[in-house]
């Protein structure tokens, strides 16, 4: 559907956008979080957290059309100039101030350990001392320079720190992305031979379940130590009471039991001080939060893995009698869980020779997009023409206006979420974030607020990375550029970063391409705890991980 120059269309359309945003953001929360017990505190920033840098994804293609149209006046959804410098204001600094303030305080609240709400926001406003005088020290050097390359003007200030907040996102999503962009199709690639796939899940189950253990077994350290304060019926211990009793109901919660397969056999020796303080309460407190997610994380990635190993062995059995039956659905699932469409032949068809070739086409797709961004990245130094992005989002470059249409938003729409995509999924996969994850319906608040926090972080420099594929007489007309571009090329150092900085992409590239992380971790005879998989993927037989087989022997016992 094409809306002509009435703005009238364009703004309900914009509308439409937005509800499907929120609402979409809502399920994403309702996935990761439970809602209704989870406080509106870390709801509602984490909510505009993702839906801000989300409604990006189609700011940018309207800004683009607004001011590129063709030259008979279709120009797919557009906005009047006025309205796009609003939306670009409220979108970039409630983005900035979520990113940089609101949610790494928020973060450390939800992580404090203690009751009081004042020792709380304290713990919170220490812990991010450092990390904010770090930024406010990098700050101080960057404002000399752009003070010395442009006057000390109000405008200098805010490009320094609208430049300064860029060139920090560039750096970690330029990383992220170049990861993503090959990890994705690889990952599809590898799914689609189905044997492969199934001794990779075995080759990885041995490292999980290991984890999983010691998990356990952390909790049930702290848990004893519960146990202990809660028999102190003297000393000091009396002034806490309630919060040790608060302590004790925590890890009698039903959720926070583990199986009964992996309970030890023995309570673990701990003890306590003589002289119980207020720090120590929640510094257990939060040890002991901690440790109950990590047991959540990793129970629920094991049992993830065993149901993906259970289903891929039943889609390989299937090859002999050309029935398959995955097994029968939960009594608690949901009618549309419970209604298929599928015979026992014709899942066996879909599942057994459909899906793979569905994998190796959309990784074939993925593909030749991930080499146009790498394409389109280095060569935009040299001749921005040449960049297949921009062919590709400019279907008629000869015309004075651009003529960017309504294909041509929703081309650029798909190249920038596929950006986004890239960077964050590596985020889920590049496991080094101080053991956050996320974990349907049971995500740590603390992990939930850093990664809105990285979203937020990457959406931005993304977005504008994006529209540099273009050629300048396109995104030089848009206000995103007339609001941030043009302070980021304030100084030349910020203009020459901002070219100069993206070609660093092919070194996360062929890092992931050729495993030159695993390569370096071998050379140096040590890994990191959480680290990528690669190595494992591409070790079938698991040396020094228990191998696939004793992964197969694990799994089977469940």
């Amino acid at each position: 559907m094409l809306l002509s120059s009435a703005p009238i269309g364009s703004e309900i359309f914009a509308g439409i956008c937005l509800i499907v945003i929120s609402l979409a953001v809502i399920l994403v929360l309702r996935y990761y979080l439970p809602l209704r017990t989870t406080p509106a505190y870390i709801l509602v920033p984490i909510f505009f957290a993702l839906a801000l840098p989300t409604s990006i994804v189609f700011l940018v293609p309207i800004d683009l059309a607004s001011n590129a149209g063709t030259d008979d006046g279709t120009r797919g959804i557009w906005l009047k100039e006025r309205a796009l410098l609003v939306s670009w204001r409220i979108t970039y600094w409630l983005t900035f101030a979520l990113t940089w303030f609101i949610l790494p305080i928020l973060a450390e609240f939800s992580d404090a350990g203690h009751r009081d709400v004042q020792a709380k926001l304290m713990y919170s406003l220490r812990s991010n001392a450092k990390y904010q005088a770090m930024v406010f020290g990098s700050g101080i050097l960057g404002l000399i320079y752009v003070f010395i390359s442009a006057g000390a003007t109000p405008t200098s200030l805010k490009g320094l720190i609208m430049a300064l907040a860029y060139v920090w996102g560039l750096i970690l999503a330029i990383y992220l992305m170049g990861h993503g962009l090959v990890a994705i199709p690889r990952s599809l690639f590898r799914k689609a031979n189905i044997s492969e796939s199934l001794r990779r899940i075995q080759a990885s189950a041995p490292k999980i379940h290991e984890s999983m253990d010691d998990s356990i077994e952390r909790l049930e350290v702290l848990e004893a130590q519960v146990t202990l304060l809660s028999q102190r019926k003297s000393g000091t211990a009396m002034h806490f009471q309630e919060w040790i009793e608060e302590l004790g109901e925590l890890c009698n919660l039903p959720e926070s039991r583990p199986r009964s397969t992996a309970r030890r056999m023995s309570i673990p020796a701990v003890s306590v001080p003589t002289v119980i303080t207020e720090n120590y309460l929640a510094d257990l407190t939060r040890s002991l939060t901690r440790a109950r997610h990590k047991r959540i994380r990793y129970m629920d990635e094991w049992d993830r893995l065993v149901q993906n190993a259970v289903a891929t062995q039943a889609i390989l059995d299937s090859a002999a009698s050309q029935k398959l039956e995955i097994g029968a659905s939960s009594p608690r699932a949901s009618y549309f869980e419970r209604l298929t469409i599928f015979t026992p032949y014709t899942r066996y068809l879909y599942y057994y020779h459909i899906v793979p070739y569905m994998r190796i086409l959309f990784g074939g797709l993925l593909s030749i997009a991930s080499v146009c961004i790498v394409w389109s990245e280095v060569i935009k130094l040299v001749n921005s023409n040449l960049s297949v992005i921009s062919r590709t989002v400019v279907h008629h470059p000869n015309s004075d206006r651009g003529q960017i249409g309504f294909p041509g938003q929703m081309i650029a729409a798909l190249w920038i979420f596929y950006m986004c995509a890239a960077a964050l999924t590596s985020m889920t996969e590049v496991k080094v974030w101080r053991g956050r994850a996320l974990v349907r319906r049971n995500t740590g608040y603390e992990s939930a607020f850093w990664y809105a926090m990285q979203v937020a972080r990457l959406s931005v420099p993304l977005s504008y990375n994006f529209m540099t594929f273009l050629t300048p007489d396109v995104y030089e007309k848009t206000v995103f550029y007339k609001f941030l571009g043009k302070l980021i090329n304030l100084t030349p150092l910020g203009s020459g970063f901002d070219y100069l900085f993206p070609i660093f992409i092919l070194i996360p590239v062929s890092a992931t391409l050729f495993n030159l992380y695993g390569k370096a971790k071998r050379m140096l005879g040590f890994s990191l705890d959480d680290d990528s998989d690669e190595d494992e993927e591409n070790n079938f037989a698991g040396y020094g991980t228990g191998g696939w087989r004793e992964g197969r022997d694990l799994i089977e016992r469940e």
